[in-house]
């Protein structure tokens, strides 16, 4: 049976990069509490000029480089955001005018942190069932346009950035993505979203920005992703020994270590960037793929775990052979 395989990946990061010495100066933080509690010390913020449909086209165009892939030869786009660039139309269509992938059909999906997972998953069922041929999943957000810069909770954890995959058909046996399972727990969005902005009894607007319950996201993240990601390994087959590398999206280095410490698989087995660019939601999955596979990380034949968790509560694993 041949599978979906990853034929190139890449990421972009804006320039501009804030510390958590930046930080301390606009709220009551330390960097020494942030490393501890995250283990971020630093991130990547979008220029005026900057959009997540820029990033993502950024993204796009260096794993279609990687890939050898003309963005004539793509059929599909779908970009995971939470943070597009109008309500409508979707960003992945600013993404396929910019590349110039005019025979590609585009659209977004809203699945948070976990959007880029869940993207791959759908890409995947169109290339197994032989309507397309080349695929480009994208995960991009600007979510420093929508973190409150006095909320210390959270303004210290998220930063910009866009990756994607460039997806086709394998041509060897035994290669490409192996199992996805998806979950979502809608009784949970209460504790981590952005709400819409709406008007006070004085008429100031109020919401728009990131709201979390950080106490209850780490205990729930913790107990789902090492049963998600174990489920996904029994429908490929794979034991948690014979994995060579995690992928996963960088949302706590707490959070990481729990779960690969719950799975049994050594931490050293993780590719970890969240230290340079903290929490990029959607976009981080790709980013670090992209990171692991440029530094030739990836070999030919390994096994490779994927998960991701975000507001919802949605999240995902995914098990892919390289």
């Amino acid at each position: 049976m041949l599978r979906t395989v990853i034929l190139g990946t890449g990421s972009y990061s804006p320039s501009r990069v804030l510390t958590n010495s930046d930080l301390e100066k606009m709220v009551a933080t330390s960097g020494p509490w942030i490393v501890s509690r995250t283990g971020i010390e630093e991130r990547r913020v979008a220029a005026p000029e900057e959009s997540t449909a820029t990033m993502a086209a950024a993204a796009a165009r260096n794993a279609l480089a990687l890939a050898g892939v003309d963005p004539l030869e793509i059929d599909m786009i779908i970009l995971g955001t939470v943070t597009g660039d109008a309500m409508t139309p979707a960003s992945a269509a600013y993404v396929q005018a910019a590349i110039g992938a005019a025979n590609a059909f585009a659209f977004d999906v809203s699945a948070a942190c976990a959007g880029s997972l869940y993207a791959l998953s759908i890409a995947d069922q169109f290339l197994q069932s032989g309507k397309i041929r080349r695929a480009l999943v994208i995960g991009a957000e600007t979510l420093s346009r929508v973190t409150d810069w006095t909320n210390r909770e959270t303004c210290v954890l998220f930063g910009d950035g866009a990756g994607a995959m460039v997806l086709g058909r394998g041509e060897e046996e035994g290669r490409g993505l192996l199992a996805t399972s998806l979950r979502t727990d809608g009784s949970l969005t209460g504790i981590l979203g952005i709400p819409r902005p709406s008007a006070g009894a004085e008429g100031v607007l109020e919401g728009g920005k990131i709201k979390m319950k950080g106490r209850e996201v780490y205990k729930f993240a913790t107990r789902v992703l090492p049963e998600i990601v174990g489920e996904a390994l029994a429908q490929a087959g794979v034991s948690p020994s014979e994995i060579d590398h995690v992928i996963a999206h960088q949302a706590n280095a707490r959070i990481i270590e729990s779960v690969l410490a719950n799975l049994g698989v050594p931490v050293e087995k993780c590719w970890m960037n969240i230290a340079r660019f903290g929490n990029t939601s959607s976009a981080s999955l790709p980013i670090t793929l992209d990171e692991a596979n440029r530094a030739g990380r990836l070999k030919k034949g390994d096994v490779i775990a994927m998960m991701a968790i975000g507001a919802g509560m949605t999240w995902g694993g995914a098990v892919m052979r390289w």
